[in-house]
């Protein structure tokens, strides 16, 4: 395992010194749409437990989910306190001002919980548009009140405690209570981010907060309280979640929403008390020796995944295996163009699916082994370089919806936890942009959901499936999957990242690293991200040497290369010298680590 590490490792050197020029080629325009700036690589080895084990993306959330473990919790028990904590710790990416999608299988059954924003009831579909009917700029829709939606991780988590938790609600609150009155010291990401974020200064808490009396963030190390935050968790954990979405937290909300001096939202206390977070069906389709479950709508990650994956069953993945830790030509060129097909289905036909129907016969339309078929014919030597939507089975002529042009920049985080009942998860956690919209209340962060739908509500094929209505969900491209052998439906991996709209490529890569490649789960991980979005083929910087980017374009590709910042978690079975074991693996793009016992 060490020696397949250390190739994945040289990989990534080799790379940077065959084509050092790749550093200084960095497409501003693609940089843009990362959601998180990159703070470093730091290779990780991986880690085994025989018992249980939970992942994340901070070492202090991962001890609190470990430490509910150890008292005798159930995954859901790890991954509610793991998100206390990464409200504190990673404010940036994930908090309880945001939402979340969970896969959970209690050992019997895999269940799909939907935590996602909704739109306020006042909400329509010009609300990211000017006056003229334009869309709005990036930065006009995100920073301010207009883009936040009605938050839905904690009622989500609650639901899932009353189903699956073993410890008492109060015990999950107990670390990131701790941790908000005794402090916690700045990661390097938080401050990394902190310094290179133009607008969270600008929200008066939010600078009293992170900021120092000179202008700049608390550096490395510093200790940093939060004792507004710990004055909520105390609430929470007194009173339940419905203390946040009935009393006086609901209220500061809509009284920040309302009162941002340049961009001020819709959302109100009512629409806060209204939400409700959802069970629906997973996404679950068989691949090759597996069967792979999946975030169905408004999460579009289960059935694009699904899609890929349907698609790759038509070609010899196992041939296309990596070299040196590094994917080859061909390997990334039909990636490429699998991605573009599935980025186009979804980019004209995924939405929330209570207010949109999906083409068709619905999932089953879209992963139907005939139509993935057909459209892996597509694929040819050269690079199609924009892919068009399908027609699914059962479409009518007459369906169409417009294209989609929401910005999805998701700052989003990712928990990983299995426990000594069998039961294991994949969530993933989010409040959207880097620090959400940029407003700070009751010692979190407001997401800034909304501005996942689309900012053109229509154009000349019709309505965008996508477009802003009241009381709908954003679509996503989060992408908690969980893995089982088809045969023996026994439980086999779970994973999942941050990225935005590269959420489904990455996760994509380490079901392929690890179902047709081999590979571990930490070296599924730190394979290269690369792939298409229907748009250029995308290469992470610094990873693929100088002749394999000749390669593709002269195939066709217009490539371009920047930091792609994943964070992806996942833990997976494995048998060492005859003992099954459970191993973990964290992105060693960020901060994360796995533990367990």
């Amino acid at each position: 395992m060490k020696s397949k590490l250390l190739a994945l490792a040289l990989g990534g050197a080799l790379a940077a010194a065959l084509n050092p020029s790749i550093a200084l080629a960095q497409d501003a325009s693609a940089q843009q749409q990362v959601p998180e700036a990159a703070s470093g690589y730091t290779e990780k080895p991986g880690w085994t437990a025989r018992n249980y084990m939970v992942a994340a993306a901070n070492p202090l959330a991962v001890d609190a989910g470990y430490a509910m473990l150890k008292q005798g919790g159930t995954a859901i028990d790890a991954a509610i306190a793991t998100q206390l904590v990464l409200t504190l710790v990673e404010p940036q990416s994930s908090g309880i001002g945001g939402g979340a999608f969970l896969m959970y299988y209690d050992g019997k059954k895999v269940q799909a919980y939907d935590g996602r924003e909704t739109a306020p009831s006042k909400a329509d579909e010009h609300l990211f548009q000017h006056q003229d009917g334009t869309p709005m700029s990036r930065r006009e829709g995100i920073v301010g009140g207009r883009s936040t939606g009605a938050p839905g991780v904690l009622r989500m988590l609650a639901l899932a405690h009353r189903q699956h938790g073993k410890l008492p609600w109060k015990a999950l609150f107990q670390p990131a209570i701790r941790l908000s009155e005794q402090g916690f010291a700045v990661s390097p990401r938080l401050h990394s981010l902190l310094a290179e974020d133009g607008y969270i200064r600008q929200d008066p808490t939010a600078r009293a907060y992170f900021y120092g009396p000179d202008g700049n963030p608390w550096p490395v190390g510093h200790i940093l309280k939060n004792p507004a935050l710990a004055r909520t968790l105390h609430e929470l954990a007194d009173g339940g979640a419905e203390v946040f979405y009935t009393g006086r937290i609901a209220r500061d909300i809509e009284a920040k929403v309302k009162s941002h001096p340049t961009n001020p939202g819709l959302l109100t206390a009512a629409d806060i008390a209204a939400y409700r977070p959802k069970l629906r069906e997973p996404v679950c389709n068989d691949y090759r020796a597996y069967t792979v479950c999946g975030m169905p709508p408004p999460s579009s990650g289960g059935i694009a995944v699904a899609q890929m994956l349907g698609m790759f069953e038509t070609r010899d993945m196992a041939a296309l295996a990596p070299a040196n830790g590094i994917p080859g030509t061909d390997a990334v060129h039909l990636f490429s163009e699998v991605g573009r097909l599935a980025y186009a289905d979804r980019d004209r036909y995924a939405a929330d699916t209570d207010f949109v129907p999906l083409p068709g016969r619905g999932v089953p339309a879209l992963l139907d082994k005939g139509y993935l078929t057909q459209r892996a014919r597509l694929i040819g030597p050269r690079s199609m370089g924009k892919a068009e939507a399908g027609h699914p089975p059962g479409v009518e002529a007459a369906w169409n919806w417009g294209l989609d042009n929401s910005i999805e920049a998701h700052s989003t985080s990712h928990i990983v936890a299995v426990d000594p009942y069998g039961a294991g998860l994949s969530m993933t956690t989010s409040v959207e942009d880097a620090f959400g919209s940029r407003q700070m209340v009751d010692g979190f962060i407001l997401n800034n959901q909304l501005t996942d739908f689309s900012f053109d509500s229509r154009d000349a094929n019709g309505p965008v499936a996508n477009r802003v209505e009241p009381g709908k969900r954003p679509r996503s491209a989060m992408s908690p999957t969980i893995v089982f052998d088809k045969k023996t439906g026994r439980f086999v991996e779970a994973v999942g990242s941050p990225g935005g709209p590269l959420i489904i490529n990455y996760v994509a890569k380490v079901l392929v690293g690890t179902l047709d490649w081999g590979l571990d789960m930490q070296q599924a991980i730190a394979l290269p991200n690369f792939g298409s979005r229907n748009g250029p083929t995308e290469l992470e910087q610094g990873r693929f040497p100088a002749a394999e980017i000749d390669a593709l374009k002269a195939r066709g590709h217009a490539v371009r290369v920047f930091e792609q910042t994943s964070g992806l978690q996942g833990i997976a079975r494995m048998t060492i010298h005859g003992v099954p074991l459970w191993f973990g693996g964290a992105d060693p793009r960020r901060e994360g680590v796995a533990k367990g016992e």
